[in-house]
């Protein structure tokens, strides 16, 4: 399944299922078929998602300094690092949400 995110202020967010409910979860929606983020949540929304998103660089950023100090790198230290990041995957739904403040316009899906 894919989650398409809509919005009158924006072109639509396409994202895989687990991408999509793993946002959707951050901003405290319920993953389903179908919802709404309304203008009156969408700020609270962008928060979440930016400390969401400072959470998992700050994970990443100890996870390398330890693999730095330990000089050891194993595949799956490496495989990690080199994975997409939340801020990668949140960069377009978090746009989406500013514009669609600025705009005055509610998030579907």
């Amino acid at each position: 399944m894919l989650y398409k995110f809509k919005s009158r202020a924006t072109a639509d967010v396409i994202m895989l299922e687990s991408n999509g409910r793993q946002v959707l979860e951050i901003v405290g929606k319920t993953p389903g078929a179908s919802g709404i983020i309304t203008v009156q949540q969408i700020p609270a929304a962008i928060e979440a998602l930016e400390a969401a998103v400072a959470d998992d660089d700050a994970r990443r950023k100890a996870s390398h300094e330890d693999e730095s100090q330990d000089g050891e790198q194993d595949s799956a230290a490496a495989g990690a690092r080199d994975a997409v990041s939340l801020r990668q995957r949140a960069a377009p739904m978090i746009d989406m949400l500013r514009r669609s403040a600025a705009e005055n316009s509610d998030v579907t899906w």
